[in-house]
């Protein structure tokens, strides 16, 4: 499935047994595989490795008539693992064996343009140990940090780390639980997920509005953010480029930094479980990730945990 730089792979097991199945049977639909565009695959899977990456694949050659790709893969929290991709010689659709598909049922884009950053959940004191992973082992470097005095509400907190490659296009938040009244949005997580994995995905766009009435209309259901949020949120971040009324409609919330502003919304949990959701976010030059906005959307997301009745 592809639209604009995005790219998801959706699999499914033929036969009873094998891999796919044991990780449905443990986690329910969920990301298994991050896949990271390197210049040499080799290299990337010799220098992980050699940090102290469990390996989870060799590096190996898929090729067809439009000619090759190398593809190697360590470990990282959870069940979750990185694939390192080098297509550099490789001109298909996708990856050898793949061909494009043309249905006469034709889809229009909804105007996401790439995947802006992935947020991991993971147990109790293990945030700084994988921040400490992507650091050694990736070459990583930390973007920001949120403790539970930045995110938390009157019942649930979490803490946050955000880690970012040199150029700063791969962005990796990582969460864990902190101490609250009630069980926090992680630790739900990861009793439905059993184990650490992807909470959410977020893909950007430049025009909220515009993306998000598309997904409505297409049956996405995003949280509920009440009325009273946008009676003082302008006084709060200044002045934007938008309409506040339509933001209003859609329930899209409204953050600043030093850089700029972002638009941001979150989708309900997509699968059968109460896991893994999707964010929609525009960037007005902001390099943040909303932190203005914690506390409406985890009181948001206990309303849906209240419902659910796990809070």
């Amino acid at each position: 499935m592809q639209q604009d730089k995005i790219r998801l792979v959706l699999t499914s097991s033929l036969q009873p047994g094998g891999e796919i199945n044991a990780h449905i049977n443990k986690h329910g639909d969920g990301v298994k595989v991050v896949a990271l565009w390197v210049d040499d695959a080799r290299q990337s899977y010799i220098e992980t490795t050699n940090r102290g990456a469990k390996s989870y694949v060799e590096p190996y050659v898929l090729e067809d008539g439009e000619g090759s790709v190398v593809i190697s893969g360590i470990h990282t929290y959870g069940e979750t693992v990185h694939l390192f991709i080098e297509r550099k010689d490789y001109s298909g659709s996708f990856l050898p064996g793949y061909k494009p598909y043309t249905p006469k049922f034709k889809v229009e884009p909804t105007g996401l343009k790439f995947i802006d950053h992935m947020v991991g959940n993971v147990g109790w004191n293990e945030m700084n140990k994988w921040c400490e992973f992507y650091a050694k082992v990736m070459g990583f470097a930390q973007l920001v940090s949120f403790d539970d005095k930045d995110i938390s509400t009157d019942f649930t907190a979490l803490m946050s780390k955000v880690m970012s490659n040199g150029n700063g296009r791969i962005k990796f938040p990582i969460n864990e639980p902190a101490e609250g009244k009630k069980k926090s949005q992680i630790e739900e997580y990861i009793d439905f997920y059993n184990g650490a994995g992807v909470q959410h995905i977020a893909l950007a766009t430049d025009n909220i509005i515009e993306t998000v009435t598309k997904l409505k209309d297409r049956g996405v259901e995003f949280l509920y953010v009440p009325e009273s949020y946008y009676d003082t949120v302008l006084e709060r971040v200044g002045e934007i480029d938008e309409e506040l009324a339509p933001l209003k409609d859609l329930g899209v919330l409204i953050d600043r930094d030093d850089e700029g502003y972002l638009l941001q919304i979150f989708t309900k949990p997509v699968l059968d479980r109460p896991t893994m959701f999707f964010e929609i976010i525009q960037r007005k030059g902001a390099k943040s990730f909303g932190k203005g906005n914690f506390k409406a959307l985890f009181e948001a997301i206990e309303r849906e945990q209240e419902m659910r009745g796990t809070l």
